[in-house]
């Protein structure tokens, strides 16, 4: 599935030390669907989250950012995530996040960083319908 493609992805590029950048120029597109309201509803817990594990930028992508295809019982989010430039993050930490959004959410999260995405179809499918939820100020 496209969820445990991109998790294998981003463990292993962020094991390598791969890092992209997110481009917003791809992050905007015409949004007929805001994302689901339960992740929405959890936008101040999401953003301590990421100050807490110094998350620059955290994007909601797949059907969490659709919300007519989300099934509040089953689904899990997927985000891509970056975390600030200064920051080395170890697997303590983007897993540490992982652990944190799962417990809040109350399901299942993928975490993606950009530069591990490499297939330009699923990328595509990633920039179709993302949304930011939190950006350090």
């Amino acid at each position: 599935s496209l969820a445990v493609a991109t998790d294998l992805v981003a463990v292993l590029a962020h094991s390598t030390g791969a890092r992209g950048r997110f481009d917003t120029q791809a992050a905007t597109t015409v949004k007929l669907n805001p994302m689901h309201p339960a992740i929405a509803q959890h936008r101040l817990g999401i953003s301590a989250i990421c100050q807490r594990y110094r998350i620059r930028r955290l994007e909601v992508f797949g059907s969490a950012a659709r919300a007519d295809d989300f099934d509040p019982e089953s689904s899990d989010a997927d985000f891509l995530v970056e975390f600030a430039s200064d920051v080395q993050p170890g697997l303590d930490s983007f897993f540490g996040a992982k652990a944190a959004l799962e417990a809040l959410l109350g399901r299942g999260v993928d975490l993606v960083e950009p530069g591990a995405v490499r297939n330009p179809y699923v990328l595509a499918s990633i920039n179709r319908n993302r949304e930011a939820i939190y950006a350090a100020a």
